[in-house]
């Protein structure tokens, strides 16, 4: 592009008014960001948005999570996902025993322990029904934040902050806020495009795959309403991004990311990162207008988000709900997790904090799926359940759908090390997140 087509785009783009930036995303702020109270909830308006559809569907709201659980478990069939890979072969198989137990808890068939409080009723009333109604709408509201030049915007003010505190380029903001804000599976494809690219080296993409790729602020909702923390939200979610970025400060420092190979995808030659020139604020103001300028129309961008959001929505919730019944039978009825959880104890009974055995426990039990630490700490005492919302987050691996993501792409990152990245994850979280529990509470 020669000088005079860059002043007549520069031109253009500030003829244009960027009340998209202001408009949509103020009001996706709000969706997230600011609790409000109607009837007797305070919560914010994602959450009554979902709550409201819940309470609009009534009795049917059972069979609408089935017929997604149902799909979720049949696609996959259809696609032969089974022949691509073993890890696949095994998600398919947990997706259809995922189905199996949703037809026999919705139809009242089956084992007496499938009906126990702590079982059918909270697997699939207190998670399958919010999840299938709740990611949907937070995707909806998301096509507001994600869309308009916010990304955009905060990636370019956070470049000074990424390279010495992360070790990777400016531009990984966008991916760490696209996973906050949107989901992990976004986040992880933008990492492999742009590594792909060769504008991160294996060292970075490693770094932000394993550090950047959390759940969103929409599973976020998930894990504060099943331990009852949403009277806490904005304090749960400010800490919960913040200790979740220092501990990838730290292990980003730390073997075996540390020793991690600095070569480019395919014997690339790599991508320098563009020095800003003048003004930081300004150019983030630029970056932001070139978005939104570029922007889809809303009612595109809303059904774009809200296909993507339906899509992950039937993918995960079959093998969330197979999982999470065997994890609990794991929990429940064999030792397993009690003797993984032994390599916590050193770490919790360093501070003076209630169900220290419980807390290492849904600590151990994240590595098979995010959610498993809630179900069984929801009776624990707040600072403990606090402490495990965090960590269930901040840990980031987890092998029900976040370790096949990561396997799905060219960044290869072996399981053993990711194994190992999740237990200084979680040290570390624990390190951190304990100490600041027992202070607020």
């Amino acid at each position: 592009m020669n000088r005079h087509q860059r002043e007549t785009r520069r031109n253009d783009m500030k003829g244009k008014d960027m009340w998209q930036f202001w408009v949509y995303s103020g009001l996706g702020i709000i969706c997230f960001f600011i609790p409000l109270k109607l009837g007797d909830n305070e919560t914010i308006l994602v959450d009554h948005a979902h709550l409201g559809f819940r309470a609009l569907m009534g009795e049917a709201m059972p069979y609408l999570a089935l017929a997604m659980i149902l799909v979720g478990a049949l696609l996959p069939l259809k696609r032969k996902d089974f022949q691509k890979s073993v890890t696949d072969a095994i998600l398919v198989i947990f997706k259809i025993l995922g189905a199996i137990i949703g037809v026999m808890y919705v139809f009242k068939l089956g084992p007496a322990i499938l009906f126990k409080e702590s079982y059918g009723p909270f697997l699939f009333d207190k998670l399958m029904m919010p999840l299938s109604v709740l990611i949907p709408i937070g995707a909806v509201a998301l096509s507001l934040l994600v869309g308009y030049g916010l990304l955009e915007f905060i990636g370019v003010l956070m470049q000074p902050i990424m390279r010495p505190i992360f070790k990777t380029p400016g531009k990984s903001a966008i991916d760490a806020v696209a996973s906050f804000v949107g989901s992990y599976s976004l986040g992880l494809l933008i990492t492999n495009r742009v590594y792909k690219d060769g504008m991160y080296n294996k060292k970075e993409a490693v770094i932000i795959a394993t550090g950047f790729s959390t759940v969103s602020a929409t599973f976020m909702v998930i894990v504060a309403r099943t331990l009852d923390l949403m009277s806490h939200w904005n304090l749960y979610f400010w800490l919960c991004l913040i200790i979740t970025f220092t501990v990838t400060a730290i292990s980003a420092h730390l073997p075996p990311i540390s020793r991690e190979s600095e070569a480019y995808y395919d014997g690339q030659q790599g991508e320098q990162e563009e020095a800003v020139e003048g003004s930081r604020f300004v150019a983030a103001w630029q970056e932001a207008k070139k978005q939104s300028h570029q922007s889809l129309p809303l009612v595109k961008n809303i059904w774009v988000n809200m296909k993507d959001g339906l899509e992950m929505t039937i993918a995960i919730l079959p093998s969330i709900l197979s999982i999470g019944f065997i994890g609990l039978l794991l929990a429940d009825y064999t030792p397993v997790i009690d003797w993984l959880s032994y390599i916590f104890y050193p770490v919790v009974y360093l501070f003076p904090i209630s169900d220290q055995a419980l807390l290492a426990k849904a600590s151990a039990i994240s590595i098979i799926e995010m959610f498993l630490p809630s179900l069984i700490a929801a009776q624990a005492a707040l600072e403990v359940r606090f402490v495990v919302a965090i960590t269930s987050v901040s840990a980031i691996i987890f092998f029900s759908a976040l370790v096949p993501c990561i396997l799905a792409t060219e960044i290869k990152i072996p399981v053993w090390k990711l194994a190992a990245i999740w237990f200084i994850r979680v040290v570390l979280t624990l390190l951190i997140t304990i100490p600041i529990s027992l202070l607020i509470f």
